[in-house]
C-alpha cells in the first residue's frame, strides 16, 4: 500500500531499459528521499496482473463475490442467468447474458452470447458474437465474428470485426507485445 508521496516518488523517475517504470524504482526513490517504508509478508497467493493469466484470475475472482444488478434495459427476448451486473445506459437485445459478468454503462449487446467472467466496459458495442473469461476494455467494438472469443483481453478503443469481402484474408494492427491466435 502507498500513500501519495508515490506519485511524487513516480514522477522522479526514469523508465527502464525495458521503457516501462518500474515500482521497485519507486520505491527506492522513496527511501533514498527519507520517507518512511516498510514491507509486509503476503501470505496465500499473489497475482501479478501484468500477466493476461494473472488477469482473467483476478477478474474471476472479483465477478464471483458480485451481486445481481439491472440497471440498463434488456428486451423481453434477451435471457439472464446467474450473476450480472448492467451498467446504466446500457441496452441488451435478442442477447444471453451467463454470469457472473458486468457490462459497463452505455454499452450495446445485440444478438450476442457473453458467458461467464466476462467484464464489458463502458461504451462497448458488442453484436453477433459470442465471448466468455474475457476482459473487454471501455469503448471497444466486436462484430460479426464466426467462432466465440474466449481468454482475452481486448483494449480501449479496439475493433474486432469480420470482413465480408473477397478474398477472405486477416487484417490486422497489433500494438506492442500483442499476440493473436487465429483458426
Amino acid at each position: 500500500l502507498f500513500d501519495k508521496t508515490v506519485f511524487d516518488a513516480v514522477r522522479a523517475i526514469k523508465p527502464s531499459p525495458r521503457g516501462e517504470l518500474e515500482i521497485t524504482d519507486a520505491i527506492q526513490h522513496l527511501i533514498d528521499s527519507g520517507q518512511r517504508v516498510r514491507s509486509h509478508v503476503i501470505t496465500g497467493w499473489w497475482k501479478d496482473t501484468g500477466k493476461l493469466e494473472d488477469m482473467l484470475e483476478a477478474n474471476r475472482i472479483v465477478l464471483t463475490d458480485q451481486t445481481p444488478l439491472i440497471e440498463g434495459t434488456v428486451s423481453k427476448d434477451s435471457r439472464i442467468e446467474g450473476a450480472v451486473r448492467i451498467g446504466a445506459g446500457t441496452v441488451v437485445e435478442k442477447s444471453t447474458l451467463r454470469g457472473p459478468l458486468i457490462i459497463g454503462p452505455n454499452a450495446v449487446i445485440r444478438n450476442a452470447y457473453i458467458g461467464p467472467f466476462t467484464s464489458i466496459g463502458a461504451g462497448c458495442h458488442i453484436e453477433q458474437c459470442e465471448i466468455e473469461h474475457s476482459i473487454v476494455l471501455e469503448r471497444s467494438r466486436l462484430e460479426n465474428l464466426t467462432g466465440r472469443v474466449e481468454s482475452s483481453l481486448i483494449g480501449k478503443e479496439a475493433v474486432v470485426c469480420a470482413s465480408g469481402s473477397r478474398p477472405r484474408t486477416h487484417r490486422l494492427m497489433l500494438g506492442d507485445s500483442s499476440r493473436i491466435e487465429l483458426a
